[in-house]
């Protein structure tokens, strides 16, 4: 028998899968819970062999959850995630130990997860490293997938919409935030470039100076200069040129092979 929980802040949602496990003999659901905070005292008191996480819960996240039971070093239960966006939890899971089910849960693929379960019972889990790992990539994917798709660039009194992807480069000067696609420049209504980058991927949104953000994607040139340093130029019509700092030079290095 396979001792299960649910953790869920919708009951309606917890209601559907106790319904649904109810189809397969060899899972007991002992328990549920509707906060994240409450999953973890459940987790502590029950120890159950497998859990039914919800990622999106107020106040606490599945995978804070997540994390608060490795800091607390006991034996982790098989986590089964639940989401309403895959567009992050494909990835993270297609070759992971740990799976995951999309809302509303489908009778079939509730299914695969459990074989997927009852095939590991008894075997090597995943080690902490890995779900920490998996952690960190579903948190990033889904801050990606909560980006703006467009961003605003003032010229003269109106606003254009851009496409993050169109962005070349932002800069500060003067204390003003400006942002470039191959064909425009104009200020943004971000006060600074910290609050201009939460705005963008950081997989293809580099900090490469302290006044310059590139789209790596729009990178022509690496121009090596005869102080060492380096310069960056872009695709963009004006062919513009960008300084890069030494420390990102080595970690930009490592992602374009150069």
């Amino acid at each position: 028998m396979i001792t299960a929980v649910i953790i869920d802040d919708e009951k309606p949602a917890r209601d559907e899968l106790r319904y649904l496990l109810r189809k397969h003999a060899d899972i007991e659901v002992n328990g549920e819970a509707a906060s994240g905070t409450a999953a973890v005292e459940l987790i502590g008191e029950r120890a159950p062999d497998l859990v039914f996480l919800d990622i999106q819960m107020p106040g606490m996240t599945g995978f804070q959850v997540v994390q608060e039971l490795m800091d607390r070093e006991e034996e982790l239960p098989a986590i089964v995630f639940v989401t309403a966006y895959d567009e992050y939890a494909v990835r993270a899971f297609e070759v992971s130990a740990v799976d995951y089910l999309l809302k509303p849960v489908e009778e079939e693929r509730l299914a695969q997860a459990l074989d997927k379960v009852r095939r590991q019972a008894g075997a090597t889990a995943l080690s902490r490293e890995e779900i920490s790992r998996l952690v960190r990539q579903m948190e990033e994917g889904e801050r990606t997938a909560t980006l703006p798709h467009r961003i605003s660039v003032r010229k003269g009194d109106r606003y254009v919409l851009v496409d993050p992807n169109d962005v070349t480069h932002a800069y500060v000067v003067d204390g003003v935030v400006c942002l470039c696609t191959s064909k425009l420049n104009g200020m943004t209504t971000h006060k600074t470039l910290e609050e201009l980058e939460k705005d963008l991927d950081g997989r293809i949104f580099w900090r490469v100076h302290r006044s310059y953000i590139v789209n790596i994607n729009h990178i022509a040139e690496i121009l090596p200069l005869p102080t060492g340093s380096y310069r960056l130029r872009l695709n963009d019509e004006k062919k513009t040129t960008v300084p890069l700092s030494r420390a990102q030079a080595k970690l930009l290095r490592k992602v374009v092979k150069w």
